[in-house]
């Protein structure tokens, strides 16, 4: 199946124009010049959407704020900007310039981070994080467009791994670095400082993806953004993949939100104890799960063993059971243990997430592919499922029901499997599509 998708993919690349000026994409040390670029970009990007939680309790003392209005700052103004914006931003990469939409995006949120630095009151800061949304929403789409551009198909996955791999970088980075800069210098400091690195990113960005032509008009070149997505999500391909990156999204959400509480309120870890081993581990097995989901997705694309969602599937059903495990495990350690598995799922499968859904857009979708995933996991879940879980543990603790937290995060394993189902019928579904090409 995927050497009919390998040779689907490379004949309709023959119609685009050349990536280069060469008339070839990318390699060596060219190739790998992007990538770390595409990775700074992806850290800083994470790095500038988590330094509100770091700094919130500096933020709030120093602007008289109140959590509500933290949980505005941190919440509703991503959630509405990927809501409204992302799928525009994508098809603006689509139909033209990836790398203009990138680097705008990159220079518009880094402007707007280092003027949160200057902030007085919550309606500018408010203002601020909104335009940080707003550059984000666009980053990851158009840094897909611009990777089908100029990588070819052989190499696709390990730079979109790559490119991946900033998210849990910029993760370990951001509360690292954050929480060790704000404590000496102040939160402004962390905020400009951050904002400056990500513009002189941007700029480099300029120099290093070089030159990035429109691709020739195609089927879908004239129709409005919201067309081409209602078109994609009519495809029964691309609704069950994009049906499981939604249950991803109820399992993630709640997993990252309430994975710590819970330990601390069940077995007596220290939020140093917890903060360290449950951080580490998470990192390692993002960079893990990314570069090697990767590479494993370049390898399935050659290999013609049909398996473009089956791998990701099949850890996720591995990881329901170690996480309901991890639950009710008898000592802290086990259930820390025990949640690795959903830890490298996570990762592991956003390279071949956003690869099937390239492959399924075809030339001149892609961007808005991306977006749509992106939707998926990043609206329904994140708004609905950690408020799921504290609404099942206030009513165990009402109830005097002990582990409520973790009767709540059961909800976890029960959308991890029913993720792992609906890729494995994804899988199958992309196989028949792929072959009526």
């Amino acid at each position: 199946m995927t050497e009919i998708a390998a040779r689907s993919i490379a004949s309709a690349e023959t119609r685009a124009p050349p990536a280069t000026s060469s008339g070839e994409y990318v390699k060596g040390l060219r190739m790998a010049a992007i990538c770390i670029v595409l990775l700074l970009i992806n850290a800083f990007s994470q790095i500038d959407r988590i330094l509100p939680f770091i700094l919130a309790e500096k933020i709030k003392a120093d602007l008289s704020l109140t959590d509500t209005q933290m949980g505005l700052l941190t919440g509703l103004a991503f959630a509405v900007c990927y809501a409204l914006l992302s799928l525009p931003l994508a098809r603006a990469a689509d139909r033209g310039s990836p790398r203009l939409v990138l680097v705008s995006c990159v220079l518009i949120w880094s402007v707007m981070t280092t003027l949160g630095g200057f902030a007085a009151s919550f309606m500018f800061l408010a203002l601020t994080r909104f335009g940080v949304a707003f550059g984000e929403a666009g980053a990851v789409p158009s840094g897909h467009a611009l990777i089908v551009r100029k990588i070819g198909i052989e190499r696709r996955g390990l730079a979109i791994g790559l490119f991946a791999m900033g998210i849990p970088l910029g993760t370990m980075v951001g509360f690292a670095a954050g929480g060790a800069i704000a404590d000496v210098f102040g939160w402004r400091i962390v905020l400009i400082g951050a904002g400056a690195i990500g513009i002189l990113i941007g700029l480099l960005t300029i120099l290093v993806a070089g030159p990035t032509p429109p691709l020739p008009g195609t089927a879908s070149r004239d129709e409005p953004f919201l067309r081409t997505s209602l078109d994609l999500l009519s495809s029964p391909v691309f609704r069950w993949l994009f049906t499981g990156t939604i249950f991803l999204g109820f399992a993630g959400a709640p997993f990252y939100a309430f994975s710590i509480p819970f330990l601390i309120r069940t077995y007596g870890f220290t939020a140093t104890e917890v903060g360290v081993s449950f951080g580490m581990l998470q990192g390692l097995m993002g960079i893990i799960g990314t570069l090697g989901g990767g590479r494993w997705f370049d390898f399935a694309v050659r290999s013609g063993k049909g398996r473009v969602l089956g791998p990701p599937a099949i850890l996720f059903l591995i990881a329901s059971a170690t996480t309901t495990a991890a639950l009710f495990a008898p000592t802290g350690w086990m259930s820390i243990a025990l949640f690795v598995p959903g830890m490298l799922s996570f990762s592991f499968m956003l390279p071949w997430g956003f690869g099937a859904a390239h492959l399924i857009a075809g030339p001149g979708r892609q961007a808005q592919a991306t977006s749509l995933v992106m939707i998926g996991s990043g609206l329904l879940g994140p708004a609905l499922g950690p408020l799921i879980v504290g609404i099942v543990s206030d009513a165990a603790s009402a109830a005097d029901i002990s582990n409520g937290l973790g009767l709540g995060l059961l909800i976890v394993p029960l959308s991890t499997v029913l993720a792992g189902i609906t890729l494995l019928i994804a899988n199958q579904r992309i196989g028949a599509f792929l072959r009526q090409r």
